[in-house]
């Protein structure tokens, strides 16, 4: 954690104050415009100035970063990681970090039956720490090298398919997640954190990220349809705590167990909560919705991560192409 600090404004900035170890008290002026955003940059400068970047280790780094991040899932992700990450790197300093030591790491990694997808997150993570302890408190990030990401899954249920899981007698917590994923296209993870305050029964409209400004990967704001509504003003009547999906008053951790367990009385194979983000955007896709609105109802940052993915399942993907190369059709040529 870093030293104890005190946020506060002067002549209209934000500033942070705190002591160093010999107790003089400093002070630097913040650019966030938000409390937010300076309070992040508040404990960037404070750990900045009072962890010596030349003494440093990845652990460090590490644990400073999951400290920021205290409360998101990432933060608990990241600390299941750390058990396979830490013994690798957590001893090094950044500068010791390279394309070598990456490597041999992909290779422990596989060696023990981890896959290619797991070990680019790993990878990515630690890729993630250092970009965001550089410049502040190490020079530069060194490169992460990581193994290729894996080719996207192409699994994705009919309508059919999703029929019977609807029908499926499961726990109410488990059939509404199930409902939320397939009508937010959301990740099982924002699903779990949503909590009522980001449901706006007034304006139709349900807001997948925590707050203001993040997370923001995959989670977007979107409006409900009216399948949605109905189940969730249900669920509003008769909930317990601030969290759409509970269970015993409380948030759930995971849903793993009941999913599975409705996906297999469903009568289907290998679908995870995530192939049920994957339908959703294909049937987009399908229904000719452009892929410019399919990428922000996804949460993507970029179009060209949608397009990639997704754009062959649209009607009029590479249709014009396609009629250019009608040879054999009959055709009236001038001259």
């Amino acid at each position: 954690m870093p030293a104890e600090y005190r946020l506060g404004r002067l002549k209209g900035k934000w500033v942070v104050t705190w002591r160093d170890e010999g107790g003089k008290r400093k002070r630097y002026r913040l650019d966030g415009p938000g409390a937010a955003d300076a309070r992040r940059q508040a404990i960037d400068r404070v750990r900045a100035e009072t962890i010596p970047a030349s003494d440093v280790t990845i652990k460090q780094l590490w644990d400073a970063y999951r400290d920021e991040k205290e409360g998101r899932r990432v933060a608990k992700v990241m600390e299941y990681e750390w058990k396979a990450v830490g013994p690798h790197f957590g001893h090094l300093k950044p500068d010791q970090v390279d394309i070598a030591t990456c490597r041999a790491y992909t290779g422990d990694r596989r060696r023990a039956g981890k896959k290619d997808g797991t070990i680019w997150t790993e990878l990515g993570h630690l890729r993630t720490v250092l970009r965001w302890a550089a410049p502040m408190i190490i020079p530069h990030a060194p490169r992460i090298e990581r193994p290729s990401k894996p080719a996207p899954k192409g699994q994705w249920l009919t309508l059919a398919e999703i029929d019977r899981l609807y029908a499926v007698e499961c726990a109410p917590h488990i059939k509404l997640a199930i409902r939320l994923m397939l009508a937010t296209a959301a990740r099982v993870g924002a699903v779990l954190d949503l909590t009522w305050d980001r449901v706006n029964f007034e304006t139709g409209v349900i807001d997948l990220r925590i707050d203001a400004v993040g997370p923001r990967k995959g989670r977007a704001v979107v409006p409900m349809n009216a399948g949605l509504r109905a189940a969730l003003s249900q669920a509003r009547d008769i909930a317990l705590s601030d969290y759409v999906i509970e269970w015993a008053g409380g948030p759930v951790k995971s849903i793993k167990t009941g999913f599975y367990r409705a996906v297999k009385d469903a009568g289907l194979e290998g679908v995870s909560p995530h192939v049920l983000r994957h339908t959703s955007a294909v049937h987009l896709a399908v229904g000719g919705i452009p892929m410019s609105r399919i990428a922000q109802f996804l949460g993507h940052t970029s179009t060209a991560v949608t397009e990639r993915t997704y754009a062959r399942f649209s009607p009029e993907h590479l249709r014009q192409e396609a009629e250019i190369l009608d040879f054999g059709s009959i055709r009236k040529v001038s001259g």
